[in-house]
């Protein structure tokens, strides 16, 4: 180890913004991984004998990276809000710290959710494809409708702080109310500010113009978008999906758009990630899919490292992590 360097922490990817990496050079010796994609082989090398972890993709971080690693690591943490690839009772029962950074991207994603939202609603997908086959109708009054958010009722199947952030933006759409679906209450006065209610899920369903899921992946929140559930919603309902792609079964999903059973969906994640160009999701016009870009502006990034970066240390130091997973 390098002299006057405490630690040695793994970094395990090689576009890791660099504020992070800034942030543990002051006090650690850096090690990273350089492959893009992720050579495991090269990683589970290069975590050996490390204090602590920088995890930067979306690899599975699991007992078999943890064994390699050895006994002395006392520090994790991811650059991402949601931790399905994490083996989190594995990394407790180590008694690891691990660290992961929500809230900071709730402000990227919620805005890419509207967008979504009004992409859906609005038909710009099946819009610009009328332009790309010649079909642009100006003798029509009643082409491309799509439908409005004002007045609506928007439905939040999870409402945390990514849930909160959508439901503060389209308050400025002069939407009617919120119903949310979480296992707990919201705080009263988040109640009132946004005009919302706790309902169960098939009141969700029923009652919502808009369905935003903005949950984690659980293996109870697992495929709860099936057939069953599109078939409570409003035939004029649009969905649109920010969290994560196994929430929906796609294959019911593509079912119930193909036959208008809901009007349309908006998603930045799909099942599974990258989705194939030959998927049958994507011969729809009434589906608007993103390649999971929600955190994906500069500060956002930046500031996901930095966080990342201090819950490393703080770890390293023995000292409550910024943002802990558990």
């Amino acid at each position: 180890m390098s002299a006057g360097k405490a630690f040695k922490v793994l970094v395990t990817h090689p576009e890791v913004p660099q504020e992070g990496i800034d942030l543990l050079k002051e006090n650690c010796e850096i090690v990273q991984v350089q492959s893009v994609p992720i050579n495991r082989a090269e990683l589970l090398e290069k975590i050996r004998g490390v204090d602590g972890v920088l995890w930067g993709g979306h690899e599975p971080l699991n007992a078999e990276a943890l064994d390699a690693a050895g006994p002395q690591l006392k520090s994790i943490s991811t650059m991402s809000a949601g931790i399905d690839y994490v083996d989190v009772p594995e990394v407790k029962r180590r008694k690891i710290p691990l660290g992961h950074t929500p809230t900071v991207l709730n402000t990227a994603v919620a805005d890419l959710a509207v967008g979504l939202l009004i992409a859906a609603s609005r038909r710009f997908h099946e819009g610009r494809k009328t332009i790309d086959n010649d079909k642009w109708e100006n003798y029509h009054l009643n082409w491309l409708l799509g439908q409005d958010i004002r007045d609506s009722t928007v439905g939040f199947y999870g409402f945390g702080g990514i849930g909160q952030a959508i439901a503060k933006r389209l308050s400025g759409f002069d939407i009617d109310k919120v119903l949310y679906t979480t296992r707990r209450r919201v705080h009263k006065e988040i109640e009132e500010e946004f005009n919302a209610k706790k309902v169960d899920f098939d009141t969700l369903l029923a009652e919502s113009d808009f369905v935003v899921i903005a949950s984690p992946l659980t293996k109870d929140t697992q495929g709860v978008f099936n057939a069953t559930a599109f078939n409570k919603m409003k035939q004029t309902a649009v969905l649109v999906n920010i969290a994560r792609g196994k929430i929906v079964n796609q294959d019911d999903l593509y079912e119930a758009l193909k036959a208008n059973r809901i009007f349309s969906a908006g998603l930045d994640v799909t099942d599974p990630e990258p989705l194939s160009p030959k998927d049958k999701l994507l011969t729809l016009d009434n589906v608007v899919v993103l390649p999971h870009i929600g955190s994906a502006t500069k500060r956002t990034r930046a500031d996901m490292s930095t966080i990342a970066a201090h819950n490393v240390l703080r770890g390293l130091a023995g000292e409550p992590m910024l943002s802990p997973a558990y």
